[in-house]
């Protein structure tokens, strides 16, 4: 054992128990987006459906989005813990969560949501690029980094719908000189929306890309 961990032992982002980054207990009571789920944005349906209340009527760039958690119980402050709190080791046991749910994507590369520049700063890391980087080891699956960001949107936490879609309108570009694969793989740590992956799946798209499939931690799910 390190001396950093005697003198500041782990605790588990969840419930705050020394032990590891997450205790095995609120690793099984963490919860599961599973069951039905809209074919195309991935939100929990009462039965499999192709297209949701949610996303029916929306244009959507991205092929389909698929979450491992909702947003809810625990996971808020699990992912506090790794995006604001700089428990950067969570990244590993996050992949490994989604990994677990979701099956490998047929697609020719990873890629990630970029950070606004003042957040990476700010917290040091990327947790988006950090998570793609896992998943992209777990299987076995070349990761790029594929988009930029181009303007500064304000903070979608807070807006509606239509509010974020406007919000993050022309804020991502492909990054210059590089072409994407025909089919990718984005992720996110959370869905939300569905605006900002839709912005970034329009950007690979009009750079070539065919397919764009998104994958996150979790999902937030809207009460209807």
């Amino acid at each position: 054992m390190s001396l950093l961990e005697l003198l500041l032992p782990l605790r588990c982002a969840a419930c705050g128990e020394p032990g590891n980054e997450l205790c095995e207990r609120c690793r099984e009571r963490l919860p599961r987006l599973c069951g039905p789920v809209c074919a195309r944005c991935g939100a929990p349906t009462a039965w499999p459906v192709a297209r949701c209340l949610e996303c029916a009527g929306r244009r959507i760039a991205f092929a389909s989005a698929r979450a491992a958690l909702l947003y809810s119980g625990a996971v808020p402050r699990l992912v506090g813990a790794w995006k604001e709190r700089g428990q950067r080791r969570l990244a590993t046991v996050l992949a490994e969560l989604v990994a677990e749910a979701i099956p490998p994507p047929q697609v020719k590369a990873l890629t990630c949501v970029p950070a606004q520049h003042e957040r990476a700063l700010s917290r040091g890391f990327h947790p988006a690029r950090s998570l793609a980087l896992e998943l992209a080891r777990i299987w076995e699956l070349p990761f790029a980094s594929l988009l930029e960001r181009v303007g500064s949107p304000r903070r979608q936490r807070g807006l509606a719908l239509s509010e974020r879609s406007r919000n993050v309108a022309g804020a991502f570009a492909p990054r210059a000189g590089i072409r994407p694969p025909t089919s990718v793989c984005l992720v996110d740590d959370v869905y939300t929306s569905g605006a900002t992956t839709s912005v970034c799946a329009s950007a690979l798209r009009r750079a070539g890309c065919r397919r764009v499939e998104v994958i996150a931690l979790a999902r937030a799910v809207r009460e209807s």
